[in-house]
């Protein structure tokens, strides 16, 4: 089981699992149409996200999350008070 957690920022939010991970040199195609490395997977999930974040102009950031799993950051989001 993968415990996921959303926590707010100021500019934003993140969400982090304490999952595998995603090592560094593959964070930089993780979005890329039809990267996996699932063999049952079909690398469309994570692009549809990016796609999700630009149309918003936001950004999105993968690193490792503080248990060594995945974390993404996005950025950039405007909040009404």
């Amino acid at each position: 089981d993968v415990e996921v957690t959303v926590e707010a920022q100021s500019d934003g939010f993140s969400v982090a699992d304490d999952g595998p991970g995603i090592p560094p040199e593959e964070r930089d195609r993780v979005f890329e149409t039809g990267f996996t490395t699932n063999p049952d997977g079909t690398g469309f999930g994570l692009n549809i996200v990016q796609q999700i974040v630009t149309g918003h102009d936001w950004e999105i950031q993968v690193t490792e999350s503080i248990s060594g799993g995945a974390r993404f950051a996005i950025t950039g989001v405007k909040t009404v008070d």
